[in-house]
């Protein structure tokens, strides 16, 4: 599903493991595989992936459709969202496709 290496595949079997027992900052992609929008933003959260993985970043995509519980919990109701995590609690979250440098100012905001 993911092209790139450095993206982690969550599930609600793995979701707590992954994200919210890991330590430093999560960026989870909520998608799925018929949505438009989330097409546009995957190239991008790949990049980033790529491109943070050395400054700490874990990236991880939720298939929202065989992910229910994780989604529910989180509020999800617009896709693409991409939550960011730090010591696995929530704090931020973006809705929709978005361009780069949105994504990579949150980034920044909570690495430093």
């Amino acid at each position: 599903m993911a092209a790139s290496v450095n993206i982690l595949e969550v599930t609600d079997e793995n979701f707590a493991a992954e994200v919210e027992k890991s330590d430093g900052l999560a960026m989870v992609d909520f998608w799925a595989t018929w949505c438009g929008p989330c097409r546009i933003v995957a190239p991008v959260v790949e990049q980033l992936a790529d491109e943070y993985q050395d400054k700490g970043l874990k990236v991880a995509k939720l298939d929202v459709d065989s992910s229910p519980s994780v989604s529910a919990r989180f509020g999800i109701r617009s896709i693409p969202s991409i939550l960011f995590f730090k010591d696995g609690k929530v704090v931020d979250k973006v809705i929709g496709a978005v361009p780069k440098q949105h994504l990579e100012e949150k980034i920044q905001q909570h690495l430093g």
